[in-house]
């Protein structure tokens, strides 16, 4: 048995019983209820911002293992439609004459996606069908493959994407 790199959130029920209030989430048909855009059969979606309150994403996630220029064109893509802001370089309302010298590579890893609530526990909070990314090995239950990539505009160390070169979450540089 090995330790798991994630643990699945719980919430007592009226009798007293510890019921999950996360469940692991395989997207399937139900991608864009989550908020993942489709692009050229790729799924991507914004996560995090450049500050915790922030609407605009830190990193872009998509699924599956993808080309590292098919996620540029996806996120620029997801800017546009979810944003109405056509540049990848910059967020919306920052100054045009800030320069970003160039675009951050994408990443190859897995992850675990959970999703708030349980299927069997809905409880009608605040975070109902929220879902929360945790990088994983592959190996990890319910682990699926995605490429990641930092904002351009967005700190390092806002969007905290597995390293290749160092960490302790198996990545490799996307092609």
């Amino acid at each position: 048995m090995t330790t798991g790199l994630y643990e699945i959130e719980t919430s007592e029920a009226d009798d007293g019983t510890m019921v999950p209030a996360e469940g692991i989430w395989t997207p399937g048909e139900d991608v864009k209820e989550y908020g993942f855009l489709a692009y050229s059969g790729l799924h991507i979606t914004g996560i995090g911002g450049p500050a915790d309150d922030d609407a605009y994403p830190a990193a872009f996630v998509a699924l599956g293992h993808q080309m590292w220029s098919a996620v540029i064109e996806a996120a620029t893509s997801y800017m546009d439609r979810v944003h109405g802001w056509r540049n990848l370089h910059l967020y919306p309302g920052d100054d045009p004459a800030e320069v970003i010298p160039r675009i951050p590579r994408a990443v190859h890893t897995d992850a675990v996606i959970l999703r708030h609530p349980h299927p069997e526990h809905p409880c009608g909070c605040e975070w109902e069908n929220t879902w929360r990314l945790i990088y994983a090995p592959g190996t990890e239950p319910g682990a699926i493959p995605i490429t990641v990539m930092r904002h351009p505009a967005a700190r390092s160390t806002s969007s905290a994407i597995p390293s290749p070169d160092h960490g302790t979450v198996p990545a490799t540089w996307a092609p």
